[in-house]
């Protein structure tokens, strides 16, 4: 972590910790939850729950307190729901960047396949976040299930299987040995 990041995350507690007055007011008996969400939106202002499922969201926002007040661990939301449209445009420019949709599969799966577009997926932020949520996201539900996204977690009732990529989840890994992809 840099300095700039522990100067980030130890001005973030200091506010947490001012706000946990009018957070007892509010929220009696759920003041820390409740001043953690406050002091997190403020240290991460551009980031949008909206959309999330319900049980998503309170996995998230849970886990996320706890990461704070236990262990002093800032996650941030860069990514959460997305509409079809948007998923729609991102996995385009991928095809585009990559001149291949199996290519692109290995990065942004289409909005019929999109855990993003269901309001179940998460990408987080900071990488030491992203430690933290794979180290004990399991008791909120949330689980990295890829190999190359370090940042990309889902909302599952069980542990689902880890996967090298998005698209293997539609078996396209499988057609050339393990680091070759199909054009």
């Amino acid at each position: 972590m840099t300095i700039k990041a522990h100067l980030l995350a130890a001005a973030t507690r200091f506010i947490a910790l001012l706000l946990m007055p009018i957070a007892c007011c509010r929220a009696p008996g759920r003041a820390r939850f409740v001043a953690c969400q406050w002091a997190l939106g403020l240290r991460f202002p551009a980031e949008d729950l909206s959309g999330l499922a319900p049980a998503t969201l309170a996995a998230f926002t849970h886990a996320r307190a706890e990461a704070f007040w236990r262990d002093g661990q800032l996650i941030g939301l860069t990514s959460g729901h997305r509409d079809a449209a948007e998923q729609y445009r991102i996995f385009t420019e991928e095809v585009r960047r990559t001149g291949s949709v199996l290519r692109a599969r290995r990065r942004v799966l289409p909005p019929d396949e999109s855990s993003h577009v269901r309001g179940l997926a998460l990408d987080v932020r900071p990488a030491e976040g992203a430690r933290w949520l794979e180290q004990f996201g399991a008791r909120y539900g949330l689980y990295r299930v890829y190999d190359n996204e370090w940042w990309h977690f889902e909302y599952r009732t069980a542990q689902p299987p880890r996967l090298p990529h998005p698209g293997a989840a539609q078996g396209y890994w499988y057609w050339n040995s393990p680091g070759e992809y199909p054009q």
